[in-house]
């Protein structure tokens, strides 16, 4: 691409965040990693109690983006077939033949809401499993491609709430990153009274294209990485298991199983796509600080003590952000 081509599609992408910010209060981190999750190519977890727009900062994005758009509201009795779709038998008018067709399911889009992804049985819940990690569906012996690109944005409130299931681990993995929602800012709180008890409303432009988005994931990919940094990342998560070698105390205490492989190509694609959304092409270690929570909170499991001290997942990351050490030249 030439230089010129690749500012205006950085600009139109400042122009995303700005457009969100219409509807969206606040939470301008929360608003960065769904995009950086987005500019990665990888699937996104919003995690926070109700009321706190995790299903409006979706779809207030998807109206931003020339993409199709569904959205599935996952409850106990949703079936595989209600996300994959189905087989109905048809009658030829011609000559009369029935026969079955697949009638695709919301799936098949380009941006896919799973709203409150754990109030359904795992069952269900794993259906979306292919469709996450192969970008195809199959049915029948039969593979139908997705759409591309294909990104699944989904939300769930915390597991202590009554009726919920708890996503396997397995389709945990599958997220490329895990963002938790918190309550916003006294400031923020007001701001957020005025603008949705009156009467206005806000009608969002559309401003990525699926070919903008495309390019934009491309760019990330070229982004540098110094050895420095390769390194760092890689020390960063093998230090998260505790059968390895310079542990430190909180990892040997309480997690039970510490991040894979997977992990560290997360954290480099993720750092980054936040390096590109800050118009830099080169990543730097305050770029893996950002996205480092959001990227090894769900791939870290902590053992019971760490239940009964009330241990999360993101001190045990916060304490290994502190003790690893980082590259003395970082760019080098």
């Amino acid at each position: 691409m030439k230089e010129q081509e690749i500012t205006e599609i950085l600009a139109k992408l400042a122009n995303v965040v700005d457009e969100i910010g219409k509807v969206i209060v606040g939470q301008q981190d929360i608003i960065e990693e769904l995009l950086i999750s987005i500019l990665a190519g990888g699937h996104c977890l919003l995690e926070g109690v109700p009321g706190l727009a995790k299903t409006l900062m979706v779809s207030s994005l998807a109206e931003t983006l020339e993409l199709d758009f569904n959205r599935v509201q996952f409850t106990p009795d949703l079936m595989p077939s209600d996300i994959i779709g189905t087989e109905i038998l048809e009658t030829d008018h011609d000559s009369g033949d029935r026969f079955f067709k697949f009638q695709k399911g919301p799936v098949f889009t380009n941006i896919l809401l799973a709203d409150e992804i754990n109030r359904t049985p795992p069952k269900t819940q794993a259906a979306l499993l292919e469709a996450m990690q192969e970008r195809r569906v199959s049915y029948g012996g039969e593979s139908y491609e997705l759409p591309r690109p294909f990104f699944v944005l989904a939300t769930q409130n915390p597991v202590e709430q009554a009726g919920t299931y708890s996503l396997p681990e397995a389709q945990l993995d599958r997220f490329l990153m895990f963002i938790r929602v918190g309550y916003p800012t006294a400031a923020d709180e007001i701001e957020i009274l005025k603008r949705t008890t009156g009467t206005s409303s806000v009608k969002l432009t559309r401003i990525l294209t699926g070919t903008d988005l495309i390019t934009l994931q491309e760019l990330v990919r070229s982004v540098d990485v110094s050895d420095a940094l390769f390194d760092y990342v890689s020390r960063l998560v093998r230090t998260t298991r505790p059968d390895g070698e310079n542990n430190n105390n909180m990892v040997k205490d309480y997690v039970r199983w510490g991040a894979g492989p997977r992990a560290g190509q997360a954290l480099i694609l993720c750092a980054k796509a936040k390096a590109l959304l800050s118009n830099r092409y080169a990543i730097s270690i305050e770029d893996i600080k950002f996205v480092a929570p959001a990227v090894l909170r769900h791939r870290i499991l902590l053992n019971f003590q760490a239940e009964a001290e009330n241990i999360s997942t993101d001190k045990v990351v916060n304490a290994l952000l502190l003790s690893t050490n980082e590259p003395s030249s970082p760019l080098m």
